[in-house]
């Protein structure tokens, strides 16, 4: 097939984290078909013991496993051994179905469990390597103590695997046994440390923008590619880190010094700015439109690369603008604990069960064979507490967004690729991905000195860049170009390592020693303890490049375009005690570029959600105020939206004639932009906003770009001018999922607009005529179709009597299974699906129940958790998860937390073993 034809309508592209299993649910209508028994005796067979007393051979001693009436496990042993061994058989009895998929997708190995519709999957995470690294780390890179406590993990998830069928594991056992024959293999260390990868992917930052960039030179020019990402608003939206700087002497941030006294030399901050007809400086790949129509094949090639982004399963969440995360920590000095309170909730992917899991791990006395006083969240599949607090410190994560990814042009001939003046020769591995009820196939992995080749894994892909938008100074096309990918994460690490040392740090620099070990992916770390003080630290291997920025595919032909290494951590910026008494870590920019002399990426979240919790907290604590727990609280579920605050001034100047339009109009007048889910203003409102952004931003994007399957009729790509007559227009379809077209309707999205919102005649303004409407040429001509078609939108959704809109009609979040509940009949989706809830929130609000204004209002991320730390008054923190502590379908603990968490409200957090046993239902005594 041509690098620039047109992909196969067969292709599938439905919602990102859907496993494709149409085959193995058309099975279970038949089985349904066996009455009740599979109904109620399968469903409950897989419920576990939770109390009483099971033997475990080999336990140094008892272990005792508590939990309280939402099924959360607080666990007591007297060594780490016995420890980790006991939550592996804890977390199997509750989620191993969970585990078992997860570790299927890190190995590209789905297609043992569903069959043939995950090949192309598998194809592609076996190109990526997530398993052959996570073997290297454990084999090469992790410490021996961490090494015994995966060990000891594992040996506890197979001691629950032993001596039961599928069906005693898990009900989708059962399901699944109707059309494959399947076993359940034992648990390995490396299945557990593989599982940073997914994570790792899932918050890999700004792959996508360097997509979407190249994407929009077919139809745009650099000036309105500038536009639609425009730099971060450093004056307005404060950085993370406002103190301190780099000191080039020392080779080291200091957190004391004024930004602008102590800055590097720059070192790795090129930029090789090349045009798509040879005319910049360097070699890069084009940034510009070429009248040729030489974009047409790396175009080819990106959106091909796009669509099978979308198809991997995003564990954590779709990769958008809006995804992202909060967590602040308030010193002592203004709270009215008199210590530190810490709130952290990061914005994932929904998913039932929930990605989070809730325990606590204690040694019954510290000693060098039992090191571990700790609690919070973790994964199903991994040992230790990835976010929490143990006796002495509590800690959060926010995604850091660092620049972590690069795509590369490769200019191939035969079995080689051009670096510099060499013919270097591709890296090949076989891979054999077995598929259930089919054939095994065989692939060959290329990979460079950089990294895997990816566009070997998609048809069009394969033919490689025919007409690619290079400059005069690239080699000859030849047999044509590849793209390959280089990735942090496909460095062997020792994050691992940081999980357990994270878990025992009894203090700040154990905890900065810690946090140097947390490489993949990148975090921003925050942190409190029971002295009084606060911190926050950035960690993560985050490359230096000698050329280029990381924001457009680099000239893999080029040395100047290499990795020079990466930011030594002991400048990567950091905060101690700050003097504004306060930090706020939600995806912003991390420090000013110009106080900082590493460039970490230009896709930085835009801040509206950081500055609103700067501004929440500023408020309360100005003029003596205090902050307490429950503001904590209620900070997290703020559900103001920023962009109405921005917007509605002019839409409220508009005059509109239209009565059934001045009628909706009329909801947003004395609106105070809260998004509440009874708030038909704020449904409105929203309408509008995605109006503003499809006619003003949306139509104009490349059909790459857009949502699948929404047509629109356009000037043809290389055209120079509007066409003012309909018949000149050609007929283009959208080919990008729902949740992860443009425009989405993040932050990056309110800058737009903010720019160009004084000028009314602003070309971004313009939309051409339709069949219905004239053209719009202003902003006010164009915030009237908004509005309008807002209006129609809704009366369609909602009805026609505005009085009886809400958003939380619009804005649903559903509970989907994230396997068997996600496609078949209706039969299964009431077997394994919840919901739905009317939520408040939104885009880039605090409360960030995400949504994409492209594809429509349905709630697409969430704060998958929150937490409120009391620290040092450990027992008074509060908690909740998404749905629940079990994976099981008809357990009472699948989803007894969400009604609370759609709520706003926390439960209970026992730390001490006081409160623990005042909180436990059942008791549950593993005996050696």
């Amino acid at each position: 097939m041509p690098a620039n034809s047109t992909p196969p309508a067969t292709k599938k592209k439905g919602r990102r984290a859907r496993f494709v299993v149409i085959v193995l649910v058309l099975a279970l209508v038949g089985g349904v078909g066996y009455g009740a028994y599979w109904g109620v005796s399968t469903v409950r067979a897989s419920l576990p013991q939770t109390t009483g007393t099971i033997n475990l051979p080999g336990l140094d001693g008892q272990v005792e496993v508590k939990r309280d009436s939402y099924g959360v496990p607080q666990i007591y042993a007297n060594t780490d051994r016995d420890l980790f061994r006991a939550q592996g058989y804890v977390q199997a009895q509750d989620r191993f179905w969970e585990m078992d998929v997860r570790r299927h997708m890190t190995s590209g190995r789905l297609s043992e469990m569903f069959g043939k519709e995950q090949v192309e999957t598998d194809e592609f995470l076996r190109t990526l390597g997530w398993r052959q690294v996570a073997q290297e780390e454990y084999d090469d890179k992790l410490d021996d103590e961490t090494k015994k406590n995966l060990q000891s993990y594992a040996e506890g998830v197979n001691d629950y695997l032993k001596g039961r069928d599928g069906k005693d594991i898990s009900v989708e056992y059962a399901a699944l046994n109707f059309v494959n024959d399947y076993k359940p293999a034992k648990w390995t260390p490396v299945d557990s440390v593989a599982w940073l990868k997914a994570m790792a992917w899932d918050l890999r930052s700004n792959m996508q923008d360097e997509i979407d960039r190249s994407l929009l030179t077919s139809r745009m020019d650099e000036k309105q590619i500038k536009d639609l990402y425009p730099s971060y608003p450093y004056s307005r939206n404060q950085p993370i880190v406002t103190e301190g700087a780099v000191d080039p002497l020392a080779e080291e941030f200091d957190p004391k010094a004024e930004p602008g006294d102590a800055t590097g030399d720059g070192t790795g901050t090129g930029t090789g700015t090349g045009t798509g007809t040879g005319t910049g400086t360097g070699t890069g790949i084009g940034t510009g439109t070429d009248p040729g129509g030489a974009v047409d094949g790396l175009e080819s090639q990106l959106d091909a690369l796009s669509s099978t982004l979308d198809e991997i399963p995003a564990l954590l969440g779709p990769s958008g603008s809006g995804i992202g995360s909060n967590s602040w920590v308030v010193s002592g000095q203004y709270t009215t604990t008199g210590k530190p309170l810490l709130a952290n909730d990061p914005h994932l992917a929904p998913q039932l069960p929930s990605v989070w899991y809730q325990m606590g791990l204690h040694c019954r006395s510290s000693t060098k064979d039992c090191q571990y006083d700790v609690a919070g969240y973790t994964f199903a599949g991994m040992p230790g507490v990835i976010i929490g607090h143990n006796e002495d410190i509590a800690w959060g994560m926010t995604n850091l967004g660092a620049d972590v990814t690069d795509l590369y042009l490769e200019k191939v001939s035969g079995d080689t690729y051009q670096y510099g003046n060499e013919q270097k020769k591709f890296k090949n591995r076989q891979e054999t991905i077995k598929v259930a009820g089919g054939k095994s196939q065989t692939i060959t992995v290329r990979s460079t000195e950089r990294g895997p080749v990816v566009s070997d894994r998609d048809g069009q892909l394969r033919t490689v860049g025919d007409k690619a938008p290079v400059t005069n100074a690239a080699p000859d096309r030849g047999d044509g170009y590849a793209v390959s990918l280089q990735w942090t994460a496909l460095e062997p690490g020792k994050s691992m390592d940081a999980v357990f040392a994270l878990n025992k740090a009894k203090n700040f620099p154990e905890f900065r020693k810690a946090a140097q070990n947390f490489e993949v992916p990148s975090q921003n770390l925050i942190y409190a303890d029971t002295k009084g003080t606060i911190g926050y630290q950035a960690p993560g291997r985050i490359p230096i490049r000698a050329e280029g920025d990381g924001s457009l595919p680099a000239p893999g032909w080029d040395p100047k375009y290499r990795w020079e290494g990466y930011i030594p951590f002991d400048e990567l910026p950091y905060e101690e005690n700050p003097k504004r008494g306060y930090i706020v870590t939600a995806n912003q920019a991390v420090i000013d570029k110009d106080d900082y002399p590493y460039p970490m990426t230009e896709d930085w979240g835009y801040g509206a959600r950081s500055q609103r919790i700067n501004d929440l907290i500023k408020s309360k604590i100005k003029d003596g105020g205090k902050i307490s727990t429950d503001d904590m609280r209620t900070m997290q579920t703020d559900n103001r939206s920023e962009i109405a605050t921005l917007l509605m001034p002019y839409l409220l100047k508009i005059d509109v004639s239209d009565p059934s339009i001045r009628e909706a109009q009329k909801l947003l007048e004395g609106w105070d932009y809260s998004q509440e889910p009874d708030s038909a203003a704020a449904a409105y409102f929203n309408a509008v906003w995605r109006n503003v952004l499809k006619l003003s931003f949306g139509n104009k994007l490349p059909k790459e770009m857009r949502v699948e399957g929404e047509c629109l009729n356009v000037r043809p790509a290389d055209s120079t001018g509007p066409a003012d007559d309909l018949e000149e227009l050609v007929r283009e379809c959208g080919r990008r999922s729902a949740d992860s077209a443009q425009p989405d309707g993040g932050d990056r999205w309110f800058e737009i607009t903010r720019k160009i919102l004084k000028d009314e005649d602003n070309e971004w303004w313009q939309a051409p005529k339709t069949r219905l409407q004239g053209p719009a040429k202003t902003r006010d001509e164009l915030l009237l179709r908004a509005l309008t078609d807002a209006r129609w939108e809704l009366t369609a959704e909602l009805g026609k009597d505005v009085s009886t809109w809400s958003w939380g009609r619009l804005h649903q979040l559903n509970l989907e299974n994230q396997t068997l509940g996600t496609e078949g009949p209706g039969i299964v989706k009431t077997l394994l699906n919840r919901g739905p809830w009317n939520l408040g929130g939104g885009e880039a609000a605090v409360n960030a129940t995400g949504w994409n204004a492209a594809g429509g209002y349905e709630v697409m991320w969430v704060p998958s958790m929150r937490m409120v730390v009391n620290v040092g008054d450990w027992d008074k923190s509060r908690w909740i998860n998404l749905t629940g502590a079990s994976g099981h379908a008809y357990s009472p603990n699948y989803t007894d937390q969400t009604e609370k968490w759609a709520k706003g409200e926390l439960l209970d957090w026992p730390f001490s073993s006081r409160a623990v046993e005042e909180n436990t239902g059942d008791t549950l005594t593993l005996a050696p």
